[in-house]
């Protein structure tokens, strides 16, 4: 069973039915029982760090996603998801992140061309590094995914498993050990994100 942690920041719905579509076994929830039982998490978010990050905390899922993480569960970071996967945010201040992988989240202005939009909205192709991935062994180098984001890992090279380009190189997934997070999102991203759902759902 998939746990879709619940604590009030992620898109749920479109991500609850893209692992149904695929055959998976994924519940919606925030409860600690539930989520101990698990064979696998996924932390989807959209919106503030800060306030996602506070939402953790408060419901006590900051603390156990920790511990599953670090007996080895895998773990999936989606979006902002996977931003609070890294040590720490620069998004209006400077928030502390889960720490279970190493980098910190930075505005994408700084690393790419100025005058393009942001966010970055829309598909981009997926370049792969180092040794690919498992996550990644149903898709293709360049690829594309869907992309909505104004922040990205920084300071995360040694995790970085896909990069993509949108007027400068940006982090577009990363991993240590059984953690891992995408900047994007498979749950939009047609039959390319289910593939990397799939490969998840086989780790």
């Amino acid at each position: 069973m998939i746990a879709i942690i619940d604590y009030g920041v992620g898109n749920i719905f479109s991500l609850s039915s893209s692992f149904k579509r695929i055959g998976a076994n994924a519940v919606l929830t925030g409860n600690r029982a539930e989520i101990e039982k698990a064979d696998k998490i996924v932390l989807p978010g959209v919106g503030a760090f800060a306030d996602a990050a506070f939402k953790l905390r408060e419901t006590g899922l900051f603390s156990l996603l920790r511990e599953q993480a670090e007996i080895g569960k895998p773990l999936l970071g989606i979006c902002l998801g996977m931003q609070m996967l890294l040590d720490k945010s620069y998004e209006y201040g400077e928030t502390e992140g889960l720490g279970l992988v190493e980098g910190s989240v930075k505005p994408i202005c700084d690393y790419i061309k100025k005058g393009l939009k942001i966010p970055h909205i829309g598909w981009n192709s997926l370049s792969f590094t180092k040794n690919k991935s498992e996550l990644f062994k149903y898709v293709n180098e360049g690829e594309c995914v869907y992309f909505v984001h104004s922040y990205h890992g920084a300071d995360c090279d040694e995790s970085v498993i896909a990069t993509t380009e949108y007027g400068g190189t940006l982090t577009a997934a990363v991993q240590n050990k059984n953690v891992y997070g995408t900047q994007f999102h498979p749950e939009k991203s047609g039959e390319v994100g289910l593939n990397i759902l799939r490969a998840f759902c086989e780790i």
